[in-house]
């Protein structure tokens, strides 16, 4: 990739924009394929865009035509400034126009606003004895991978029914090798119990086997083979082994059941389908794997101040498959705009082919129409949901004397137990809902975590907050600047608010605190201002529900990273400090002495006892507690 020209005119107080300055830019500009960005006065990115030739695209730009839709027109009318990358081939410009959409978030660009990655069951075959379990990230470790899921709660569905298919284990490889008996997954005939030897390695290698024949889709053979045995098993009398096998072909029944929709013609495929309403989009996207449904998730992208379907497919196709491995198959309710080149850019990543289609009838027809049904639902439901959410902001703007309905809602609490732990929680509400990635969670480093100083651990979350966005973004051009903020708390927390907002020299953000009020009754909530009598809303008020939501779900959030942080460090001792003490030292210690507080009296000889503990090892415990 080449970076050969690059234009920018600097925004003055009455800069001209239009078909004129983009006009300016021609003489500049060659045949060559790239990237283009449109910027306004302020020197703010409009739109990103790629082009096979640069020069015939800006040209589209340089007059006013009639095939420019009112969005177009625009996002023209606006320009004040252009910058242009050349790139090698088309297909590096459609990669860079992606990765810079991404990072700038044009207003008038498709966007993508949920990219989180998908869930799968990973078979581990790093250990004797595989573990099955969830996997979500980077493939790295070795093993066989199945999925994507939909959802976590899609594969732990299928996992839990698979343990009472194929009794393999899940547990860590630290807690199979200090098994001395079978666990409660034994007993409830969901493992095999290999950690104690019940099942022999040939034994475990085989249901090992059928699990991932039945995750390729080979469903008929592994069903059979357990009908086969079972009949086996009653023939020879064994009828509890017989009953056994037979809950193991319900449960796979179940299984299979479970997965929904399982086209026989379609292997593998990602079904995309798009509805487009009111300026709204929502995508659903199903997964197939191995003839089966493995869930589906619907998106709702930013379409770019009234973007057609072919360019939010293709955004959102580029998008997706951005960080996640495309399938050989994915089949669209819309052409893309541009389908060769974006076959070829998934192509390259995959390193195989992948074939974009647009099925006009049979089963794959019957796939996208399902998808394009479910993508209709469930955009209906969030415009009716969006309508509720306007009419809530613009109430909470009313009771509280806002000048608008919020935008963004940031609402605080803490956590802790007599200040240990401590947590602080941020969630964040707006127009949609609840946007849960844009939650935060912050440790309480300083002493009024320790010494369970409310007061103190709010100004520190408050500070960090806004000591970062002053830092990000000073002149607000981002959508990360709340309208209102919400805190947990009476008159010592907004007075706490205010002091470190003014402290920051944020004086324009509104805060207010939401008390429990009389005997800490829900509905008898009161709501602190600055220099204001607190009051109350009437019991019955929707917008009281709504700051009850709002207060709940901070609450939540903040008792969860608390309670997290808390588990974390109960496995925690002063074993951990010890340089070369690791997890399997630190268990051999713990299970001969019972306890840190004994390793830490232990003399060197009964130190050098323990397995795994050399002269050399023991001498370094011993210095560590007695030089302490």
């Amino acid at each position: 990739m080449t970076d050969d020209v690059e234009n920018t005119q600097e925004p003055t107080a009455k800069v001209p924009t239009g078909h004129g300055v983009i006009q300016g830019y021609l003489r500049t500009l060659d045949s060559s394929p790239g990237v283009y960005r449109m910027l306004n006065a302020k020197a703010e990115v409009l739109y990103v865009g790629k082009a096979r030739n640069l020069k015939a695209r800006v040209s589209n730009y340089s007059r006013p035509s009639p095939q420019h839709s009112g969005r177009i027109a625009r996002m023209i009318a606006e320009t004040a400034s252009m910058m242009f990358l050349t790139t090698r081939t088309e297909t590096e410009a459609l990669l860079l126009e992606q990765n810079l959409i991404k990072q700038l978030k044009p207003r008038y660009n498709v966007l993508l606003r949920d990219d989180k990655s998908f869930p799968n069951i990973l078979i581990g075959k790093e250990h004797d004895f595989p573990q099955i379990k969830k996997h979500r990230g980077k493939r790295s470790e070795k093993g066989s991978y199945f999925g994507p899921f939909a959802s976590a709660g899609a594969v732990n569905r299928t996992l839990n029914q698979l343990q009472k298919v194929f009794l393999l284990r899940n547990c860590s490889d630290s807690m199979f090798e200090s098994r001395t008996r079978p666990c409660l997954l034994f007993q409830i005939k969901r493992c095999s119990a290999p950690c104690v030897g019940r099942v022999t390695p040939e034994q475990y290698a085989a249901q090992v086997s059928d699990a991932e024949r039945f995750l390729e889709g080979k469903t008929t053979e592994v069903q059979a083979q357990l009908a086969a045995q079972m009949a086996e098993a009653a023939e020879a009398m064994e009828f509890e082994r017989a009953a056994a096998l037979r809950d193991r072909i319900r449960a796979l029944t179940q299984v299979q059941s479970a997965q929904g929709i399982n086209p026989r013609g379609v292997a593998e495929a990602d079904v995309i389908a798009l509805h487009l309403e009111g300026g709204q989009a929502c995508v659903q996207v199903f997964f197939i794997r191995a003839n089966q449904s493995w869930g589906n998730r619907d998106f709702y992208p930013r379409t770019g101040s009234g973007a057609e379907e072919s360019e939010i497919l293709e955004a959102f196709v580029t998008q997706f498959y951005d960080d996640k491995e495309p399938p050989r198959l994915i089949l669209l309710s819309h052409p893309v705009e541009n389908e060769d080149l974006v076959s070829a850019l998934l192509a390259e990543r995959a390193g195989r082919k992948v074939e974009l289609a647009v099925p006009q009838r049979g089963e794959k027809a019957e796939l996208v129409e399902n998808a394009a049904r479910n993508a209709r639902e469930s955009l209906a439901r969030r415009m009716a949901e969006g309508a509720a959410q306007s009419r809530l902001l613009a109430g909470l703007a009313e009771a509280f004397d806002l000048d608008a309905p919020p935008r963004r809602i940031e609402v605080y609490d803490n956590a802790h137990i007599s200040g240990s732990d401590a947590v602080g929680g941020m969630i964040v509400a707006g127009a949609e809902g609840f946007i849960k990635g844009q939650y935060r969670k912050f440790n309480i480093r300083g002493e009024a975590g320790k010494a369970g100083d409310d007061f103190g651990m709010m100004k520190e979350v408050l500070t960090r907050r806004f000591e970062r966005l002053l830092k990000e973004d000073p002149e607000r051009k981002t959508e990360a600047w709340p309208d209102l903020l919400l805190i947990d708390g009476g008159a010592g927390q907004v007075s706490a608010v205010g002091e470190i907002l003014a402290e920051l020299g944020v004086d324009d953000v509104p805060f207010i605190g939401v008390a429990k009020g009389i005997d800490r009754d829900a509905g008898k909530e009161e709501f602190h201002r600055p220099g204001e009598p607190p009051f109350a809303l009437q019991r019955n008020d929707p917008v009281l529900y709504f700051v009850q939501r709002l207060r709940d779900e901070a609450h939540r959030w903040a008792n969860g990273a608390h309670r997290a942080k808390r588990s974390k460090a109960v496995g925690v001792t002063t074993l951990d400090d010890i340089p070369g003490v690791g997890a399997t030292r630190k268990r051999a210690l713990l299970a001969h002495f019972g306890s840190a507080k004994a390793v830490a009296r232990a003399g060197l000889s009964d130190l050098m006892a323990v397995d795994g503990i050399s002269e050399a090892m023991a001498q370094a415990i011993h210095d560590y507690f007695h030089d302490r």
